[in-house]
């Protein structure tokens, strides 16, 4: 089997000065190290230009999260996927740039993290799923994942949105704190990239500053605790 190439599961446009970044791997949108990697030198590319981001997915399907192929295939690799994950969630959480997502459908496990990340986040509205499904899966929830729902979603969707894995429709993944805004599929993207171009007339400097202060704290933490947390994940799958 010829392994991915970035051309076939990432494809990075600018429209209207906003770096366009969308995942189409024609499946899941998975996870795995090669996606991973694809979104990481995206989004410093977008770092380097000034470019304020919108993530998204191909119609019906934003991210599966972690590739499960991977996960299962011993220890050390599902713990240097996390490892990679969690660099990858970080990265987005302090890029210094304005990122928007455009969740175009299902955003399960770490396409859900993605969500906890991003600055502004746009839903699709319809029968999509969106949720933190790892213990439903028998996978345990990593440390950082917990840290950013703290973060990011009310304060009554914590518990049921990580311990018992409560998958959302649209609605209920706004009222959760997934996302913070709904609109009709093919508005969708444009309303994104309209919202990311507006948010990076923001002074850049004042911008990233605030942001890094006010994020700094959490990444420091997770990233102290992470290779521990990595062994305790690794462990529960063992």
């Amino acid at each position: 089997m010829t392994e991915e190439t970035t051309e076939t599961i990432l494809h990075v446009e600018e429209r209207e000065g906003v770096a366009v970044i969308q995942m189409d791997d024609g499946k899941a949108n998975a996870l795995g190290p090669a996606m991973i990697h694809a979104l990481m030198d995206a989004l410093d590319t977008a770092e380097a230009e000034g470019q304020p981001v919108v993530l998204t997915g191909r119609e019906g399907r934003f991210s599966a999260g972690f590739d499960l192929k991977v996960m299962g295939s011993g220890p050390e690799p599902a713990k240097n996927l996390v490892r990679l994950g969690a660099e990858l969630f970080l990265k987005v959480y302090l890029h210094p740039r304005p990122v928007v997502i455009a969740a175009s459908g299902h955003a399960m496990a770490g396409g859900a993290v993605l969500l906890l990340c991003a600055d502004e986040r746009f839903g699709a509205e319809g029968a999509f799923k969106i949720g933190l499904n790892e213990v439903a899966i028998g996978l345990p929830v990593p440390w950082f994942v917990t840290e950013l729902a703290e973060a990011r979603l009310e304060r009554r969707a914590r518990i049921a949105s990580t311990l018992f894995a409560r998958i959302h429709d649209p609605e209920a993944a706004m009222d959760a704190g997934f996302l913070d805004r709904l609109v009709a599929p093919e508005a969708l993207l444009d309303s994104a990239i309209e919202t990311a171009a507006l948010l990076a007339k923001l002074p850049a400097k004042s911008f990233a500053s605030t942001k890094r202060s006010q994020r700094q704290p959490l990444v420091d933490r997770v990233s102290e605790g992470l290779e521990a947390d990595l062994e305790r994940v690794v462990a529960d799958l063992t």
